[in-house]
């Protein structure tokens, strides 16, 4: 007998030969991807719905998606299947039948990225992939000073380039650290603007270049006009950890929250 459910899955990609996650027309893109492996592994078609619709380009560890799936085929079995019909660059982790009600962009509770930042004196071959170079000397003192002015709700107009009803988002944490050559840079939020992360990065590296400090980013949250935000960093540096939804408690997801963004 075929069943019909809603199944969620966690997912991991290399977005450096896709189009972003959005499925669009004549171009390669995750979500298309992912569909057609579902119609291969299942004989039906599938309309897959994503946490968050990455760029062109952008990678992802913990991206999450459902879809119903029309199958007799059980959970286990399901996503040895699809990994079979899917491409080297793209892998299902975690696959779980769910509520049907389950919708991954509304419901999650808040989204954790990581940027990468590499400050060798030459250029990265290995990582060129997945780090943005940057030569010059970074000040992370500065850079730190000026993330911290970025927490918390905000209107987040300026570092945005597309339209939205609403540009008000909350960061609940934001933490600048490095390790060895590599600067990392961590952001978790209820919810991102269209390229507020890389704004927000290309902001902090011109901060630790003196270019501005920490007092000119809090102006940018009165807001500003876009064009006071200076570039965008490049696509290929930015990931997409991991989603997070409610669980258990109040205090629990508030600890979550805190810790999301910890190295």
């Amino acid at each position: 007998m075929t069943h019909v459910r809603t199944v969620r899955a966690t997912v991991e990609y290399d977005g450096a030969e896709f189009r972003g996650f959005q499925r669009q027309r004549g171009v390669r893109t995750v979500q298309g991807v992912l569909e057609s492996a579902i119609q291969a592994a299942t004989g039906e078609a599938a309309a897959v719905a994503g946490a968050g619709r990455t760029d062109s380009g952008v990678h992802a560890i913990g991206q999450v998606i459902a879809f119903r799936a029309v199958t007799r085929l059980d959970d286990a079995t399901l996503l040895r299947a699809l990994n079979a019909h899917l491409p080297a660059d793209v892998v299902i982790d975690e696959l779980t039948t769910t509520d049907p009600a389950f919708d991954p962009r509304r419901d999650a509770m808040s989204r954790v990225y990581e940027y990468r930042i590499e400050q060798r004196p030459v250029r990265p071959v290995i990582d060129r992939h997945r780090a943005w170079h940057v030569g010059q000397p970074l000040d992370l003192i500065r850079m730190r000073s000026a993330a911290s002015q970025l927490i918390g709700s905000h209107d987040f107009d300026a570092f945005t380039a597309g339209r939205q009803a609403s540009t008000r988002r909350e960061i609940y944490a934001l933490e600048v650290w490095r390790e060895g050559a590599t600067i990392f840079i961590r952001i978790a939020a209820n919810a991102f603007l269209f390229r507020m992360v890389r704004r927000i990065v290309a902001t902090l590296v011109r901060v630790g270049r003196d270019e501005i400090d920490a007092a000119s980013v809090a102006a940018l949250l009165r807001p500003a006009p876009r064009s006071h935000v200076r570039g965008t960093a490049p696509a290929h540096g930015l990931t997409l950890l991991r989603v997070e939804y409610p669980a258990r408690s109040s205090r629990y997801n508030q600890q979550r929250m805190q810790q999301a963004v910890r190295p």
